[in-house]
């Protein structure tokens, strides 16, 4: 079964988001189950640096030339769609120097789905993908060129976002090769402009999603953005397949909540926090409203008049960033670091106690799943993945003794405020605490049951 999976990016070459994470974690994930998945991913400056291979393709994309270069990317195939004019140029994969879409994203993009149909149809260097698995806005336009193409294979859509629908005024439709007759309710129109999300979501064979609960949420008026129409139309195509993580990278550096300890007293040391008596609390994300970080300034007193820490690491929205520099002047329980460190996050997971993860939709979230490996408890929104996968303290899961943490609904301020209190309550009673650390660190959050699932779709798509 070999697989090509169409990505914008991809650990450990270029990352934005969990995206990358589970582009980088799958091809090794998915090998043992006889799947060999290739990666195509945009030859942007960091990549072109690391990669080493040979050039296998070259065709002319969007007004230049384009050569696709063969590599290894751990023990899997790579293949890097060297494009200069439309990837080599400095800051952000996606944006320009003013924090601004590249105006020519649509073209990017589509040179990424075109390089993907032409590998589908003509194969490259011998090797011939059965199915393309396509990774947000970024891939979705590749069904629409596979039309173009004579090869069998087939495609699966995986949705990691809906907020991100890849837009492009109609009067680019020419420009980027697409053909009028799909520019319908039915193809990738979208309220009159091209949606490179929905032509995934309209053509491709399978849509899958990343949580069950993220699947159910989208064919909804309040997560769907617009999508949910056509999401329910094709249910009985979609699929919600948790992510995983790789345990190799973010195993816990201890085997039982004892070894936290020390890295505790480093991490508030490390922040310059005080020893103070109750739970040391982590945030580690995008400081946006979609994340409820701005939930969470007003819920923190529950949080701080108790003993309770915080220490932050993330950017984002620049009211955010600013108001909570302003709350660790103020305050000497808070800690802020803006900006972005993987060293810094992998210790703040070592060190924490619980890690708060209040997002008013979260597709299906990687930090609670860092948490859960490192014993740090994860405290949630009920919503998306965090509900698929944190089992909630209450009184049933206590009296059977299965909690692995903590979750709030509805997402309001208020039912957060109300959920930091019962955090710094059961972080009192030390017997209850360890085991929710304990039932966490049992919890299976490696990649072995989805990557199953995906193999398991794979081989449905290539019998039929």
């Amino acid at each position: 079964m070999k697989v090509l999976s169409v990505t914008s990016e991809c650990v450990p070459l270029v990352k934005t988001g969990g995206l990358a994470d589970v582009a980088g974690a799958l091809p090794g994930a998915l090998a043992p189950m006889g799947v060999e998945m290739a990666t195509l991913l945009p030859g942007y400056p960091a990549v072109m640096a690391a990669v080493k291979g040979r050039v296998v393709a070259e065709w002319s994309l969007f007004g230049g030339p384009a050569r696709v270069i063969g590599g290894q990317l751990d023990e899997a195939p790579l293949y890097v769609l060297d494009a200069p004019h439309l990837y080599d140029r400095p800051g952000s994969i996606y944006l320009d120097g003013t924090g601004k879409d590249w105006p020519d994203n649509p073209e990017r993009f589509a040179a990424l789905c075109k390089a993907a149909a032409r590998i589908a149809g003509d194969g490259i260097g011998g090797w011939v993908p059965d199915v393309l698995h396509l990774h947000d806005w970024q891939a979705g336009l590749t069904p629409v060129y596979l039309r173009e193409t004579p090869g069998t294979a087939r495609t699966v859509m995986t949705v990691h976002n809906i907020a991100f629908q890849g837009l492009a005024p109609a009067s680019k439709i020419e420009a980027l090769g697409l053909p009028r007759d799909l520019f319908t309710q039915a193809g990738f129109e979208f309220w009159g402009q091209v949606s490179a999300l929905k032509a995934g979501l309209a053509l491709a064979d399978r849509i899958t999603t990343v949580s069950p609960s993220y699947a159910q949420e989208l064919m909804t008026p309040e997560f769907g953005m617009g999508m949910e129409g056509l999401i329910r139309h094709r249910e009985a195509d979609v699929t919600g397949i948790l992510n995983g993580i790789d345990l190799d990278l973010w195993g816990a550096p201890y085997k039982t909540p004892k070894g936290k300890a020390r890295h505790k007293a480093a991490l508030r040391a490390e922040f310059g926090l005080p020893d103070w008596p109750g739970p040391l609390c982590i945030v580690v994300s995008r400081l946006t409203e979609q994340k409820g970080l701005d939930l969470l300034l007003d819920a923190l007193p529950a949080l701080l008049d108790n003993g309770g820490q915080l220490a932050l690491l993330g950017s984002g929205n620049a009211d955010l960033e600013a108001r909570y520099r302003d709350l660790a002047v103020a305050h000497e329980g808070v800690a802020v670091q803006i900006g972005y460190d993987e060293g810094l996050s992998h210790r703040m997971m070592a060190g924490a106690d619980a890690i708060l993860v209040p997002s008013r939709f979260e597709p299906c979230g990687l930090t609670q799943l860092y948490g859960l490996a490192h014993g740090t408890v994860p405290v949630v929104a009920m919503t998306g993945g965090l509900a698929d996968t944190v089992i909630p303290l209450n009184p049933a899961t206590r009296a059977k003794g299965v909690a692995t943490g903590f979750q709030f609904r509805p997402v309001t301020a208020h039912a957060l405020a109300v959920t930091l209190r019962q955090v710094v309550e059961a972080y009192g009673d030390k017997e209850l605490w360890t085991l929710l650390q304990k039932n966490a660190m049992a919890q299976p959050v490696g990649w072995d049951a989805s990557a199953a699932e995906y193999a398991a779709l794979y081989e449905s798509l290539v019998a039929t």
